[in-house]
């Protein structure tokens, strides 16, 4: 099998070396995808081969990623892979988000059970493994949280030096907390993260340093393991809709990329429709398709979410979510803060819970299924990006009713679960529980 780095833009496809340190076309400044030529075994016998894997003790073999390594062959000598067991995430049924949603059935794919708590780290192994394959010291990111603390430990596992840039006093303390046990040198710069990735492409070329936020083709090579072993955990029949959020919309990219490729391998036999949900304050891609595609891609200078995974105004891989889009016959839809903060709490009813973003694919159906967009009855995966504890502050504002939308706008604890003070007195406690 020969891989390459292949240019997107239809009007340019051009290829380059696998191991040339490339984020964007030299010549036309272009996405770069990884690219296969050859022939692939059939897709029965690599079913086989994976369900096998799941016996197996050997590294590779238990890591939700690497057990599908087939289908994504960029690299030539496994020994640089550093894993964490990363993958294995669980397929996990919300009847009481379902009935929320419309649905009379919806099944998560929950992401927050990886290592470091979030779908960063099926990406991150790949990124990290091309690096030591380059012989990189160094790596980077920009990020408001989870890529830094996935980048922190799988950079620490491969003994390299990890790089955070992120916006200074714009994140989650609970996943900074996690970058800074990992031994990051952690930079807060006093911009926005669209402003600070910018400036890091900058010292990236200037440095030597190796970049690994979602424009790295091998961070999305990762996380097409994502929809495969989704495929895999259901024994390969594709739902009607995968409904995930819309950030930095490597995600977006990767999903597409991984549909189209098993449905041309004979993996599957149709396509789901992707739908792809941001949040109100930080949507360009969502204005973007309403427009159709026609235009040039308008970003926001200044986003605004509570959910800061998603807080992203110029998502870098927009081109490749918008081929992806298109080609499932998805939609982009965009909700409210009100929305996202009483859909993770109906997530939460369930025994689930995840992360503010996460959240956005119960609000964002909710909206597709009052539109008739979806359907009642349809078969619905919501992709859960990363884990409960990821935001606690969020979680303890929302239940006692001090969370604020940006702006300073009050959000209506509507499904509130308010600690209740009570006295050291039995007689006084047993009262208010009967």
């Amino acid at each position: 099998m020969q891989a390459s780095l292949r240019c997107i833009a239809q009007s340019c496809g051009a290829h380059f070396g696998i191991e040339e340190v490339l984020y964007n076309c030299p010549k036309c400044g272009g996405l770069l995808e990884a690219s296969y030529s050859g022939s692939f075994a059939p897709a029965n016998e690599l079913k086989r081969t994976f369900l096998d894997r799941r016996l197996s003790n050997a590294p590779l073999d238990q890591s939700g990623v690497w057990r599908y390594r087939e289908l994504f062959p960029f690299l030539d000598d496994v020994s640089h892979v550093v894993t964490l067991r990363e993958g294995n995430t669980p397929m996990l049924d919300g009847p009481i988000a379902a009935a929320y949603g419309g649905l009379d059935r919806l099944t998560f794919k929950h992401q927050g059970f990886n290592p470091t708590g979030s779908f960063k780290d099926n990406g991150m192994t790949c990124g990290v493994a091309q690096a030591r394959r380059l012989k990189m010291t160094r790596v980077a990111c920009v990020s408001t949280g989870n890529t830094s603390a996935s980048m922190a430990a799988y950079a620490a596992a491969a003994g390299l030096e990890p790089l955070i840039f992120l916006p200074h006093g714009n994140i989650s303390f609970g996943k900074l907390a996690q970058a800074l046990e990992y031994g990051a040198r952690t930079l807060q710069v006093e911009a926005n993260f669209d402003e600070i990735l910018a400036l890091v492409r900058v010292l990236a070329e200037r440095l030597g340093i190796y970049m690994l936020n979602s424009m790295n083709p091998f961070r999305i090579e990762g996380q097409k393991s994502i929809v495969i072993e989704m495929m895999d955990q259901r024994d390969w029949r594709a739902p009607d809709w995968i409904v995930l959020p819309g950030g930095n919309l490597g995600n977006t990219s990767a999903f597409g990329k991984a549909l189209r490729e098993l449905h041309a391998l004979g993996f599957i036999d149709k396509m789901p429709r992707l739908g792809v949900i941001q949040a109100e304050g930080s949507a360009p891609f969502y204005e973007f398709s309403q427009r159709h595609g026609e235009g040039a891609f308008r970003a926001i200078a200044k986003p605004e979410t509570l959910a800061t995974a998603i807080r992203i105004g110029d998502p870098v891989s927009w081109p490749k979510a918008w081929h992806e889009v298109q080609v499932s016959n998805g939609v982009v839809e965009k909700v409210t803060e009100q929305e996202i903060a009483d859909a993770k709490a109906q997530i939460g009813r369930c025994g689930i819970g995840c992360e503010p973003a996460s959240a956005a694919t119960l609000a964002g159906i909710r909206r597709l299924t009052a539109a008739g967009t979806i359907a009642h009855d349809a078969d619905v995966v919501a992709v859960l990006t990363g884990n409960v504890l990821k935001d606690t502050d969020y979680i303890y504002r929302y239940h006692t009713g001090q969370l604020e939308a940006p702006g300073g706008v009050k959000i209506d604890s509507k499904f509130g679960n308010q600690p209740i003070v009570v006295p050291n007195d039995p007689d006084r406690i047993a009262e208010l529980l009967s």
